[in-house]
């Protein structure tokens, strides 16, 4: 299928799941993220879910990361640049909505892109080989470019993999993993 008809599909599916299917399903995506292999590294970042959306809510993996005490990197859109801003999210960040409602932080010490050792993605949708479509806006396949070729791309996900993805850009950068209520998808990237 082609990224618009996915994007259309699976903004669809998300709005016919109640606020109770999101819960379960985002505590059970954490749980199963506990099985990755990735959780001896110290950077991680992570996206603030955007509830009206009905995005995976990462609350319940922000508690994992703090718990084991590693530096959780959130991000800030920066729309003049179309790139993402990341920063260390301490009890002193201060995060506020912007006009779409994506939770961003509004200041605080910022870290960059080649620190960070694991990254969770949003997406609505990816395929067998570990290809991602958001919003189409292309912040996170920006973001990907400009780390480390050793980050570790992990998708969240309430649905399971498409077969194929058609109309995939040479920018669009491939997930490492992609993880849902029931099971961890490992790409060969």
């Amino acid at each position: 299928m082609k990224k618009s008809e996915l994007r259309k599909k699976y903004k669809e599916l998300r709005i016919g799941l109640s606020n109770e299917d999101i819960e379960k399903m985002s505590l059970e995506i954490a749980n199963k993220a506990l099985e990755l292999p990735v959780w001896d590294h110290d950077f991680y970042h992570i996206f603030l879910s955007i509830a009206e959306q009905k995005e995976v809510d990462t609350e319940y993996l922000l508690h994992i990361l703090q718990g084991k005490d590693k530096h959780v990197v959130i991000p800030r859109a920066d729309t003049k640049t179309g790139n993402l801003i990341h920063y260390l999210l301490t009890d002193q960040t201060l995060i506020k909505k912007n006009r779409w409602n994506i939770p961003e932080p509004q200041e605080g010490i910022e870290i960059s892109s080649k620190k960070l050792d694991v990254v969770f993605i949003p997406l609505l949708a990816y395929d067998q080989n570990g290809h991602r479509i958001g919003y189409g806006k292309g912040f996170y396949d920006r973001f990907l470019a400009g780390c480390r070729p050793d980050i570790v791309k992990i998708g969240l996900s309430f649905f399971e993999p498409v077969k194929e993805i058609n109309d995939i850009f040479t920018s669009d950068v491939p997930l490492n993993y992609c993880v849902t209520p029931e099971k961890i998808y490992e790409f060969d990237t």
